[in-house]
């Protein structure tokens, strides 16, 4: 089943990378845009915002910032009560992402808009993020029609010489391409894995790093179909074409992979790969495994707020 979109749209970016891939991405979808983050420097002046405010508190953890977001939980409402369709952009790896994304997914849900989700997942040596991001995929896979994820991480394995910097630009890339292609190809709708290649390869080693990359992700056999986005795709001979488009039949379960060419300056591979399971994302929280149904706390995200409690320490 493919996920359906439906005017009007709403595009939420949250924290800093997500308010950046907000903002390109309505002018491709040519929708209106809402910014949600605890600091002001990620808002711009001709798109809406929202500010979760942290008091006093100068640097506050995700639980602290998803507290407050639940503070604005009726303006957030508001805002997306006249969409149909909310596109929702958050880097997990981030505090803002891995704290509001959570709460913004449930409000969709609970409002019953149809919602896909872009989350871009942390690198390995960003273990202080892990657990945070792992735990806020886990609630916008569930609160979303279709969640698509990106993983720096596997992006950094297949290319070790690229830079932090060099991986944000191809990932930002790599988004841009799936959004482009919303309103005109079937996505569907279940958690789909998101792979690319960095520039300057031929066609076969593009492939083959997108491969890479979505097996450090998903086992073969966990692979149900993949959408193959060939960028460039006017410039290459259709005998490469039509060898990318039976090796992609190879690597899915139901062998029913689709190829969409756009033109682009560039020529690369861009995948999208429906998966039944995401093991590596699940072990990033070690609980994860308790189904939630023997879960006591599961219907409201861990989030803390500040009482302002009159308490003494007694010794």
């Amino acid at each position: 089943m493919s996920f359906q979109v439906k005017e009007p749209v709403l595009v939420i970016g949250l924290g800093g990378v997500g308010s950046k891939l907000a903002n390109e991405a309505k002018n491709t979808l040519n929708s209106d845009c809402l910014m949600i983050s605890n600091d002001s420097k990620d808002f711009s002046s001709e798109n809406e915002s929202i500010q979760i405010s942290t008091d006093s508190i100068i640097n506050p953890s995700v639980q602290l910032i998803r507290g407050s977001t639940y503070k604005v939980s009726k303006e957030i409402k508001s805002k997306i009560s006249q969409y149909s369709t909310i596109v929702l952009m958050s880097n997990l790896a981030g505090k803002a992402g891995s704290a509001i994304a959570p709460v913004v997914s449930e409000i969709c849900k609970e409002a019953d808009k149809g919602l896909i989700s872009f989350a871009v997942m942390p690198f390995k040596y960003e273990k202080e993020r892990i657990f945070n991001s792992g735990v806020a995929l886990k609630r916008v896979r569930e609160n979303s029609q279709c969640t698509i994820v990106l993983d720096n991480d596997s992006l950094l394995e297949s290319n070790p010489n690229l830079t932090a910097k060099a991986c944000y630009g191809i990932a930002n890339s790599a988004i841009s391409h799936i959004v482009k292609s919303l309103e005109t190809t079937e996505i569907s709708s279940e958690t789909n894995i998101l792979t690319t290649s960095k520039d300057g390869q031929s066609m076969e080693e593009s492939l083959r790093d997108s491969l890479k990359m979505l097996y450090q992700n998903a086992s073969p056999n966990t692979v149900k179909n993949s959408m193959v986005y060939v960028a460039g795709g006017e410039n290459i001979p259709v005998g490469v074409i039509n060898s990318i488009k039976n090796l992609s039949n190879g690597i899915t379960s139901e062998s029913n992979s689709q190829i969409n060419m756009s033109s682009s300056d560039e020529s690369k591979i861009v995948m999208l790969s429906s998966v039944q399971t995401m093991t590596k994302f699940d072990n990033y929280d070690p609980l994860g495994m308790i189904p939630k149904d023997q879960t006591l706390d599961w219907d409201t995200p861990d989030c803390s707020i500040d009482c302002k409690l009159d308490l003494y320490q007694l010794e």
